[in-house]
Order: structure tokens, then sequence, then C-alpha cells
């Protein structure tokens, strides 16, 4: 999907949005995406155009506190989890997150790192770093 060296510079909150709808548009079933960086970098605005970009129009809000989101009005549906509040994988596996990783949607991650090894193999890692007003997307590891 992304060379290991890709890498985008990103503006704005709009610009990230597009981005993500750019990535959205490419995605094919099965394909995780698991996001990596601090609070306000940007990774519900990418999430939002990752949906957008695969023809859903709902409403994309960040799931710290619901923990999963569904958006099933697409091409293919999103599965959006947040592990900020997360506190143990046993946590995580309860919501059902190896039926997620079956349902050959698109799984995103916010704070995909609390627990790496519940991410699998197939994974895109992208990380998402604040540098001033603007903020860097890259392929991570």
């Amino acid at each position: 999907m992304l060379d290991s060296d890709w890498q985008r510079v990103v503006e704005s909150p709009e610009a990230m949005v597009a981005l993500g709808e750019e990535i959205g548009a490419s995605l094919r079933p099965g394909e995780l995406l698991a996001l990596r960086g601090g609070l306000g970098a940007g990774k519900t605005h990418f999430t939002k155009g990752v949906v957008a970009g695969l023809g859903c129009e709902e409403m994309v809000t960040s799931p710290t506190f619901t923990l999963a989101h569904e958006y099933t009005g697409g091409r293919l549906p999103v599965f959006h989890f947040d592990f900020y509040r997360m506190e143990t994988e046993d946590e995580v596996l309860r919501i059902g997150w190896d039926e997620y990783l079956d349902d050959n949607g698109i799984v995103v991650v916010e704070w995909a790192d609390k627990f790496p090894e519940l991410i699998p193999e197939h994974v895109v890692w992208l990380d998402f770093v604040v540098q001033n007003a603007a903020r860097i997307v890259r392929v991570g590891e």
C-alpha cells in the first residue's frame, strides 16, 4: 500500500482529512492501519478522511470514550478503535477485537502502540509527529 519511505507534511486539519481520503480510496478488504502519535497529532482527522475516502458520509468522532466505532455506509466497513483509555490486552479482546480483524473491513487503531502484541503482521504503521504548526505523517516500523 505505502512504501517504507513514504511520508507527508500536513499543514492543516483539512489537509489531514484530505490525506486520509486519498489513502482510504486505495484500501482493500482486511487492511489495518495502526496509528501512533500524541494527543492532537491528527489521528482522528486522518480517520475522518479514510472513512470519507471509502465513500461513507457518516460523522466520524474519536472513540476515546466508546473504545470503538463502526462506519458501514461506504465501499467497505471501517472499524475505528482507540486504545488510549484501555488498560489491558484482555479489555481489548473483550470488545471483540479478534472478530473485527476477521471481518474483512478496514481496521483503524489510534494508540495502537499501547498493545503492539495484538496488532497482526499485515499492518501499516503510521506515525503522526507534531512539528511546529505542521504534522508529519510517515510509515513506521
